[in-house]
């Protein structure tokens, strides 16, 4: 993460307890160290034990986001970055839509043909395609 990123995010963070006040220690490494990991975790889709040695050990790193992950804080930092990027943009903090997309795959013919979808936009169910010889 440059600078210029990790100011822009560092601000967006929870104070951990002990610079608040509200006890507990400090803890081993800084949020920078561990949202670098857990970033270039996500971005290279590597194991949590393939993590290069030049990030904290991957225990730490692990249990870091379990802890932000089980008390909600990387679905807020995520709402706060989203937020903010659309405050820079001039845009209003909540989107007024959004867009769902999907993709069909064609069943195997193991799948009983109960349990099989529609694809609306398609307009055909794997079903028929399977019915009319085409597969």
């Amino acid at each position: 993460m440059s600078d210029a990123e990790w100011a822009s995010v560092r601000d967006l963070l929870p104070v951990p307890g002990w610079l608040a006040g509200r006890g507990g220690r400090p803890e081993g490494y800084c949020h920078r160290q561990m949202i670098d990991a857990v970033r270039y975790l996500v971005d290279n889709g590597i194991k949590w034990r393939a993590m290069p040695s030049d990030f904290p050990p991957w225990p730490r790193v692990y249990a870091f986001f379990v802890r932000w992950r089980d008390a909600g804080l990387v679905a807020e930092l995520h709402e706060r970055l989203r937020e903010a990027v659309r405050r820079d943009e001039g845009r209003s903090l909540e989107p007024s839509a959004g867009v769902v997309d999907s993709q069909s795959v064609k069943a195997d013919a193991t799948v009983a043909h109960v349990s099989r979808g529609f694809d609306a936009g398609k307009k055909t169910s794997d079903a028929e395609e399977l019915s009319s010889g085409h597969r």
